[in-house]
Order: structure tokens, then C-alpha cells, then sequence
């Protein structure tokens, strides 16, 4: 009578003892972003961070999670994975800072096929960069190997920040008022959004070359420019130009009694956007529907604090901005010249 061979864990594709490898390299890269606040070390069941009660009078905690859609596509075709984990940070982080708050801590999800030790690496590498460029703790985080739901080489992210702001300094776009200045601060390109259009209108060989390196330009992250401009200009209201463009996620954060008046002459799309609206045979309304047409953050002043916050971005920050438009009476809408 023969015995049977036993069916482990890895002959089904689950090898624990090299995802503990990964979680031991990953250790000493996630300890690069510690900062005041973080209690304990990743490896735990959950992560720890202790809110400073003497910057918060009344402490809010807020919360964004998001991924970096078919840009994981991309990647994958050009063999360069240190960049779409800058990209995933900076689609939450951005999101949070338009509110305010301080990113406080920063998770991650990875699910694969099975995991490749040298490509995860070059991912936690991006999302560690992306949060020491936002000034939040990587807390902890999840990679899962599940080789019945994903194919051999296919992987997807999610990230998840959580940050804090005095209730009394929240800004939601209520203070909005007619003759407020829009500015439109630069994005670095696509940023992470439309590559499904992207993919579908550029050739195989273009994705190859150099308009899809030109398209894995990660995501600016705006935090510490946020962060200098709520410290010298009277911020009214942001958004961060992203899913939905101009269209959908400006009027977010305006009062439904405004509208914003963008005047497409006051900047340079970068030559990208020509080539897909071309290929693509999209309207321009659709295109700043789609895209973020080289602006990835507007931001609401009033008319007297523009000239002083374009030069602080770009002095302190190196970002350049522009004088995009302004708030006008209507009922809560963007309005393209």
C-alpha cells in the first residue's frame, strides 16, 4: 500500500515562507517613513499611531483609499515597477490633503498570482518613496498570493491613508465666493487616470516606447505644497484633479450657487493629451472629462492671495501655476472658454 503525498499549502501556490521573506525586506524600507505618532512596528495584527492632542484641539480623522487602475497594465509591459507605488500614495494622500488634514499613515494592499520577490520590492520601494514625499508613516499592510483569482504575472494595488485635522480648519469649499481666483497647479502628465483609453487608443509598440514611458510618469505628490500654501494664503477650497477631470470633480467643492469659468488659454497641455484626443476623436469637453489636461490640483483663493500663492509653489516647490479661471454666479457647474 502506497502513501499518498501530501498537498501543501505551496503545491496549491501559497508559499508562506517566502511571503515572510518579502515581510522581513520590506521591514527595514517601511522604517524609512516612521514618524511622530507611530507606536510599535509593521508585523503586528494592526498598526498603531497616537494622535498629538497638543497640535489638534479638536482632532478629525480623515480617511481615503484608492488604487492606480489599468496604469498596473503599463507597468507590467515596460518591466518598471518603482514607480506605481508613488502613484498609488499619491492618489490617496492628494485626496486627503484638498481636505486640510496632515496624512497621517499610509496602508497597502498587494494581491498576485504568486509573488515575485524582486518586482514586489521595487513596488514597496515606490509606495515608501511616495511616502516620505507626502511626510506619512507606511503603517502596515497586506500581500495576499492567490493564484486561483489572478493569472501568472497579474497583480493589483490599493492603498489606504488616513490623516487629521482640527475641525474648525476643515475646508470644504463653503467659503467659496464670486470673484475667488482658481489656480490650476501643474501635473507631472496623466497622472493615474484614463489608461483604459490610453491603452486602447496607443499602438502596442507606442506603449513600448516612449509615449508609454512618458505615460508611467508617477503622480505629483501635493501634500508639503498643500501644506505651505495653508500656512500663507487663505485657502478657500481644492480639488485633485483626477477620475471625472475638471468636470466632475471640481464642482465637488464649490457651493451649488457657483460655477468656475476655465479659460483653456491660460495653459499648456502637455503634448500627450493632443496625441490621445487625436487618436481618440474625444470633444474637449470629454477630454476634460477624461483627463486632467496638465493640471492636477485647483485650488481656490481670493483674488488678492493668487499672485502670492503662484509664487510660493513655484519658490518653495518648484510647481508652476497659473491663474486658470474664476467663481462665478451659477449653480454649481464648470464652464470651459
Amino acid at each position: 500500500m502506497s502513501m499518498k503525498t501530501a498537498v501543501t499549502y505551496k503545491k496549491a501556490g501559497v508559499d508562506i515562507a517566502k511571503a515572510d521573506r518579502f515581510i522581513d525586506a520590506i521591514i527595514p524600507l517601511a522604517r524609512k517613513t516612521r514618524i511622530k505618532g507611530v507606536l510599535g512596528g509593521i508585523g503586528g495584527f494592526s498598526g498603531f499611531f497616537s494622535v498629538d492632542t497638543q497640535r489638534y484641539k479638536h482632532p478629525v480623522m480623515v480617511g481615503s483609499t484608492d488604487g492606480v487602475g489599468t496604469k498596473l497594465l503599463l507597468a507590467k509591459r515596460l518591466g518598471i515597477y518603482d514607480t506605481i507605488g508613488i502613484d498609488l500614495v499619491a492618489m490617496c494622500v492628494n485626496d486627503v490633503v484638498v481636505t486640510g488634514a496632515r496624512p497621517a499613515f499610509f496602508l497597502d494592499y498587494y494581491a498576485t498570482a504568486r509573488l515575485d520577490v524582486a518586482t514586489s520590492r521595487q513596488i514597496i520601494k515606490g509606495i515608501v518613496e511616495g511616502c516620505r514625499q507626502a511626510g506619512c508613516a507606511l503603517l502596515g499592510g497586506e500581500t495576499a498570493e492567490l493564484p486561483g483569482l489572478y493569472r501568472k504575472g497579474d497583480f493589483d494595488l490599493a492603498g489606504f491613508c488616513v490623516g487629521i485635522v482640527d475641525k474648525d480648519k476643515i475646508i470644504d469649499g463653503s467659503r467659496v465666493r464670486v470673484g475667488d481666483a482658481v489656480l490650476g497647479v501643474r501635473s507631472s502628465g496623466l497622472h493615474s487616470n484614463g489608461f483604459s483609453l490610453v491603452r486602447k487608443v496607443l499602438s502596442p509598440r507606442e506603449l513600448s516606447g516612449r509615449l508609454g514611458r512618458e505615460a508611467l510618469t508617477p503622480t505629483i505628490i501635493y501634500v508639503r505644497a498643500v501644506q505651505g500654501l495653508l500656512g500663507m494664503s487663505d485657502v478657500k477650497a481644492m480639488a485633485h484633479i483626477t477620475g471625472g477631470g475638471f468636470l466632475e470633480n471640481i464642482p465637488r467643492v464649490i457651493p451649488r450657487t457657483t460655477d468656475v469659468v476655465i479659460d483653456r488659454s491660460r495653459w499648456e497641455a502637455p503634448g500627450i493629451f493632443g496625441v490621445l484626443q487625436k487618436r481618440s476623436r474625444l470633444s474637449t469637453v470629454e477630454m476634460f472629462r477624461t483627463f486632467n489636461m496638465g493640471i492636477g490640483l485647483v485650488v481656490i483663493v481670493g483674488r488678492d492671495d493668487a499672485p502670492g500663492a503662484k509664487a510660493l509653489l513655484k519658490q518653495r516647490f518648484d510647481l508652476n501655476a497659473s491663474v486658470i479661471g474664476t467663481v462665478v454666479k451659477g449653480r454649481g457647474k464648470v464652464r470651459l472658454l
